[in-house]
């Protein structure tokens, strides 16, 4: 698959809510990877990492993405924060199409999840140090990952997307778009 746009970043930097507005304003299809894997086990994120742990939700992610790669159609995909992890993710979303890394600090991810309970990898812990280590083991593959970084403390989803839009207008000035 080529010409979608996938984005990629920590939790709380906005994938969902800048994927779902830019998917609209370029007529694609919307896809979040991580509602497609609750979609298909028909169990939430949290009860998956109960029972199958870290590694069993990866794997179904890896399924996820591999699936994603194989399609033509060009979609808007946001992706769980780890999807990174994996190499061969990695290398299935660059040749999908471009890749924009939603980068915020962990203070700016702390206003926004701090009271979200459906993040797993961040139950039963301090948040502050959690996001950090996350943030310091995953900040270089996102980079890797990425065609380019948008930097979103302190911008609004429509600040946001306006700067995407920007990286995406070919030379004639026109935003691409489809149907």
């Amino acid at each position: 698959m080529t010409g979608s746009i996938i984005l990629i970043g920590p939790m709380g930097s906005g994938k969902s809510t800048i994927g779902r507005l830019l998917a609209a304003r370029l007529h694609l299809p919307y896809v979040d990877s991580d509602a497609l894997i609750v979609s298909h086990t028909g169990v939430d994120i949290p009860t998956i990492f109960e029972i199958e742990g870290e590694s069993g939700f990866r794997e179904r992610e890896r399924k996820v993405i591999a699936d994603l790669a194989t399609q033509s159609e060009a979609i808007v995909l946001a992706t769980g924060g780890g999807a990174i992890l994996d190499s061969a993710n990695r290398r299935h979303l660059r040749r999908m199409g471009k890749v924009i890394y939603l980068d915020v600090s962990v203070d700016e991810q702390l206003k926004r999840i701090r009271h979200d309970r459906n993040r797993p990898l961040l139950q039963n812990t301090d948040l502050d140090s959690r996001l950090q280590t996350l943030a310091e083991q995953r900040h270089t593959l996102y980079q890797e990952t990425a065609h380019w970084r948008i930097l979103g403390d302190g911008l609004r989803s429509d600040q946001v997307l306006r700067r995407i839009l920007r990286h995406l207008q070919p030379r004639s000035g026109q935003i691409p778009a489809r149907g």
